[in-house]
Order: C-alpha cells, then sequence, then structure tokens
C-alpha cells in the first residue's frame, strides 16, 4: 500500500493525534476514532447516539458514507491520499447519501464543526494530540 497522510495514526496507534487544517493551523478534530476493517467501516457512527464536538471519524478505504438509521447530521470531508480535501459537504442529515469516486478516506464530524472553513482543495494533516479544544476550527 502507498503511503499516505494517515500513516502517523497506524504507526503509533496509542499516542493521541488531532485532525489539522493545514492552511489555518487550527485543529478539526483532537478525538480521534478510526474505521479501517470492514466491520468498522459498516458500523461507523449508527450506534451513537450524539458525536461530540472535537471527535472525528475516520474512514479508510471509503468513497461514499450514508446516514441511514444516523440519529443526527454530520460534516463530512473526503480526501485523497496525500490529505487533500475532494469534496466537502456539511450538516449531511440522516437518510442521505454522499460520495466522491476520488476519495481515499472519508472524515465524519459533528454538523456545524467545518462551518464553511474547510474547502476543497484545503489540507488536513496529523498534529500532536495534545492540541487543545479552544483551537478547534469550529469554535
Amino acid at each position: 500500500m502507498r503511503a499516505h497522510f494517515l500513516e502517523p495514526l497506524l504507526r503509533s496507534r496509542g499516542e493521541r493525534w488531532a485532525l489539522v487544517h493545514n492552511r489555518s493551523g487550527r485543529v478539526i478534530a483532537n478525538d480521534l476514532h478510526t474505521a479501517f476493517d470492514s466491520a468498522s467501516r459498516r458500523k461507523g457512527l449508527l450506534q451513537e447516539l450524539a458525536w461530540p464536538i472535537g471527535s472525528a471519524l475516520i474512514i479508510a478505504p471509503c468513497q461514499a458514507v450514508h446516514t441511514v438509521g444516523m440519529r443526527f447530521a454530520i460534516d463530512v470531508v473526503f480526501v485523497n491520499r496525500a490529505g487533500t480535501v475532494v469534496k466537502v459537504r456539511e450538516r449531511v442529515r440522516p437518510w442521505r447519501a454522499v460520495a466522491a469516486v476520488t476519495a481515499f478516506a472519508a472524515i465524519e464530524l459533528p454538523a456545524g464543526t467545518l462551518s464553511g472553513a474547510v474547502r476543497t482543495g484545503d489540507v488536513l494533516s496529523m498534529g500532536g494530540g495534545d492540541m487543545v479544544p479552544a483551537d478547534l476550527i469550529g469554535t
């Protein structure tokens, strides 16, 4: 498998990481959850009652997500292997689907997290998990 922007997260599973918006230097999420295997990709956020601010579910490989059966809206960012944003969809309500055929991963965030701050062409990366919630992009 070719290298990708999630490599730091894979190499050091025990460490805390934050998802960083490179253009602004702000943290998008500092509580990262992963869905890298088939079972966890299928489960996604379906059993969650809510998704707290500062949390993100990174699903890889992934080119499409759905919110069928979910109880809340989410923001979704699709990125390529380099972490470049290829599509952004904000406030995706339950019972919807979104896709990006050029995506390597989908990142699901609480609705309102992005607030127009992340755009196609922006780059996301992994930063130290010690970045504090006050740095969150949506605040």
